[in-house]
């Protein structure tokens, strides 16, 4: 195993046979290769940055086992990515390609705004951001450091407002089995390593999940996938769009793995080794036992100062989970494992936009039930007491004092 994070140590030390200590560089990993002359290299369990070695290492003649690389570049690759999807018959939100300023301004009028900005091979998001109109994207551009012909932007249609869900799956060439659908509770645009999910999905249809499934069964074939697979998708208005196929295990695989109770790591090496996968009389899609929710971990308080807002770049540095029979008992567990207090008393404020004053008012009429004071700002809180939903008013931090950040560092409130 080559694995250069302190933490391996403690973590990696039993389960190979050697440990190598050291970066994921092409140039390291050929050394080691000169030196063990292993009958191949699995690279589809490290995330991103071995992925990225799988064209090179196959290139200068080290066995790639598993997905080829072919393969690994037909999902990674925006432009072939596209083609893919359009071959398969999946819907992708409204999308196109530019390499420079004045062809993305053009695609990008053309698709609508807002639009997500991606870049290929992109490792945890690095780089892909939302943008609402023309000068955000022109600022993007300006500032983006490696965008090119051989590197283009996708830019996507960005579906606000719509459910995100990972599939992990496994395959072996010729068989899928399903590992888990797991829909994500906050909405798009949070990158899925920041994300908390919920397995089984609690708000998806069985229609939806269903199409999941199949669109999954028919990338992993398509591409050939010998191991892992993980896609990305959106459910919008009741449509299922695909976002993104990983050809490779995603940080999910752990978390599906401990709420299903099998190991899809260690069988998607006995795959990449030669095996079948109806050599472990696994059933078309694993059923889990209750439902698990992951939650994210973050950094924010031992670096004070750090920017806290949540978009598509990942910030996350741990995850969590619950399992439990019912989800609010999962999710409260979760919570709790990833640091979060779950206080039972006390005050709650709440401002939120226009279109989501309405989904929010039974959430503060409930927190309201349950003894808790509620603040709102001033539009927040006319539509509240208009349905009435008691609160008092609270300024925001334009608007006069006391405000919202007089009461936090009076530490009257806590966030």
């Amino acid at each position: 195993m080559v694995n250069s994070n302190p933490e391996t140590v403690s973590t990696d030390f039993d389960i190979s046979d050697k440990l190598y200590f050291e970066p994921l560089t092409l140039e390291d990993v050929l050394e080691i290769v000169r030196l063990e002359q292993p009958d191949g290299v699995i690279v589809q369990l490290g995330g991103q940055t071995p992925l990225k070695l799988a064209g090179p290492l196959a290139a200068l003649g080290v066995p790639i086992l598993g997905t080829s690389p072919e393969a690994i570049d037909r999902a990674e690759d925006r432009e072939r990515f596209e083609q893919l999807a359009r071959e398969l018959g999946v819907e992708q939100p409204p999308n196109g390609l530019a390499s420079e300023v004045e062809a993305a301004a053009e695609a990008a009028s053309r698709i609508g705004y807002p639009v997500l900005l991606r870049p290929s091979y992109v490792l945890g998001g690095r780089g892909m951001r939302i943008v609402y109109d023309e000068a955000a994207l022109r600022e993007y551009f300006a500032s983006a450091a490696d965008v090119s012909e051989e590197r283009p932007v996708l830019i996507d249609r960005f579906l606000e407002d719509a459910f995100e869900a990972d599939v992990d799956a496994l395959c072996d060439g010729e068989t899928v089995v399903i590992g888990g659908v797991m829909q994500h509770i906050e909405e798009a645009g949070i990158h899925s390593g920041d994300s908390a999910c919920v397995l089984p999905p609690y708000l998806l249809s069985d229609r939806e999940i269903e199409e999941m499934q199949e669109a999954t069964r028919r990338f992993a074939l398509e591409l050939g996938v010998v191991g892992l697979i993980n896609v990305q998708y959106a459910v919008f208005r009741g449509k299922v769009y695909v976002l993104e196929v990983n050809p490779r295990a995603s940080r999910t695989v752990p978390f599906v793995s401990k709420a299903t109770g099998v190991p899809l790591a260690r069988i998607a090496a006995r795959l990449m080794a030669g095996a079948k996968l109806v050599d472990f009389n696994l059933p078309e899609v694993i059923p889990t036992q209750g439902v698990a929710v992951k939650e994210a971990v973050f950094p924010f308080n031992k670096l004070p100062g750090v920017d806290t807002l949540l978009g598509p770049e990942m910030r996350s540095t741990g995850e969590a989970m619950g399992i439990d029979a019912s989800f609010g008992m999962a999710f409260a567990k979760a919570q709790i494992s990833a640091g979060m207090e779950l206080p039972s008393e006390g005050a709650v404020i709440v401002t939120v936009n226009d279109p989501d004053k309405r989904t929010v008012t039974p959430v503060i009429r409930r927190l309201h039930d349950m003894g808790f004071r509620v603040l709102a700002t001033a539009g927040t809180a006319r539509y509240l007491r208009a349905r009435g939903v008691p609160c008092e008013l609270i300024f925001k931090v334009n608007e006069g004092r006391p405000n919202i950040a007089d009461r936090i560092i009076s530490g009257r409130l806590r966030c």
